[in-house]
C-alpha cells in the first residue's frame, strides 16, 4: 500500500471514530511483556456493542485487523502490526444468582481474574483457578484457559460470536470445540469476533472460596517469576511438562539482551527492561530447538504471535 493512499485510509478511520482512534500507535504499553512495534491505526472500543459495531464497520472497509485484549498471551513484533489493532475494553459483567445454576455473563474484554473475584462477593463458587489470570474473557475463551487443574471449558455455558456477516451466534460448549489450551476459533483461524461470554457457577461459602484463591496466589508467588511476561510459554506436552523439559535442556536463566528464560519458572520468559521482541523470540527458538535435539519434542507455543515472525525450526 503507498504512504499516502496509507495515510488516506486511516485519517479516514480518525474521521469515523474521533479520538478513540490513534495511528502509528505504539503496542508496548498494551502487552504484557512490554514489546512490540506499532500498530497502523489503534482503536479502542469501551463496551461490547462498540465492539460488535467497529468489527462490522471494518470488515465492510475490507481493513484487515486484530483484537487485542490484556496483552498477556501474545507477542507482538519489534516491526509492529499491520492494519487496525482493536483495543478491546468491553468490560461489562453481569451476575445472575437467581438462575439454576448461577451465572455470570461478561463482555470480552472484561478481565478473568478480575470477575473470578467479584464472584466471591456474590457467595459464588467455581472460577476460584482463574482468580490469578491476567488476560480477558475473550482472550481465555478462544484459548481455552486455565490453571489449578481448571479451564474455561468446565464451566463454559455459552459465547456470542461476531461473523463477518453481521450475524450474531450462540456458540455452546460443544461447538467451540474445546481442547487443551485451544478452541475451534483458534485451531481454524475463523474470522469472527468474541463479544461476550456466559459461565456457570455454584452457590458457596464466602469464607472457602476466598481461601482457594488465596492458597492458589501463594502458589504463583511461590513459583512463577514476577515482572513484565506473557505467563506459559509453551503448551505442555503429553504427560510432561514444557517447564521441565526447558530446565532439562540446561536454558533455565539463559539471557538474550534484556529477556531471559526464567530461573525460577522455565517456561516463564521475562522481560528484564528494554528488551526487544526479537530478543524474546529468539529465546523461543532456542527453546524449541534445544528441546527438539535432545528430547525429540517439538514444544508448541501457547501464546499468539503478532505481526511478522520466522517459523521455530
Amino acid at each position: 500500500m503507498l504512504v499516502t493512499e496509507k495515510k488516506h485510509i486511516y485519517e479516514n478511520l480518525q474521521s469515523l471514530f474521533g479520538a478513540a482512534c490513534q495511528t502509528d500507535a505504539s503496542l508496548a504499553r498494551y502487552t504484557a511483556a512490554r514489546v512490540g512495534g506499532q500498530a497502523d491505526a489503534l482503536l479502542v472500543v469501551n463496551s461490547v456493542e462498540a465492539l460488535a459495531q467497529a468489527a462490522q464497520q471494518l470488515w465492510e472497509l475490507e481493513l484487515p485487523f486484530r483484537v487485542l485484549g490484556g496483552g498477556s498471551n501474545v507477542l507482538v513484533s519489534d516491526n509492529g502490526v499491520r492494519g487496525v489493532v482493536l483495543l478491546n475494553r468491553a468490560r461489562e459483567i453481569e451476575f445472575d444468582i437467581t438462575s439454576d445454576p448461577p451465572t455470570v455473563w461478561a463482555g470480552s474484554g472484561a478481565n478473568f481474574g478480575s470477575l473470578a473475584r467479584r464472584a466471591v462477593t456474590h457467595s459464588l463458587s467455581g472460577l476460584e483457578w482463574a482468580a490469578g489470570i491476567p488476560g480477558t474473557v475473550g482472550g481465555a475463551v478462544f484459548g481455552n484457559a486455565g490453571a489449578h487443574g481448571g479451564d474455561v471449558a468446565g464451566n463454559f455455558l455459552m459465547a456470542e460470536i461476531l461473523h463477518q456477516n453481521g450475524t450474531r451466534k450462540t456458540y455452546s460448549v460443544g461447538e467451540m470445540g474445546f481442547e487443551y489450551r485451544s478452541s475451534r476459533l483458534k485451531r481454524e483461524k475463523i474470522d469472527v469476533v468474541v463479544l461476550a461470554a456466559r459461565f456457570t457457577l455454584v452457590h458457596g461459602d464466602p469464607a472457602v472460596i476466598q481461601q482457594k484463591m488465596d492458597d492458589y496466589a501463594e502458589f504463583r508467588r511461590r513459583t512463577q517469576p514476577p515482572g513484565a511476561s506473557m505467563g506459559s510459554m509453551f503448551k505442555n506436552p503429553p504427560n510432561d511438562f514444557a517447564g521441565r523439559l526447558i530446565e532439562a535442556a540446561g536454558l533455565k536463566g539463559t539471557r538474550v539482551g534484556n529477556a531471559e528464560i526464567s530461573s525460577l519458572h522455565a517456561n516463564f520468559f521475562v522481560n528484564h527492561g528494554e528488551a526487544s521482541a526479537s530478543d524474546i523470540y529468539a529465546l523461543i527458538s532456542r527453546a524449541h530447538k534445544i528441546v527438539m535435539q535432545k528430547f525429540g519434542i517439538a514444544l508448541e507455543l501457547e501464546i499468539e504471535l503478532l505481526g511478522d515472525f520466522l517459523p521455530l525450526d
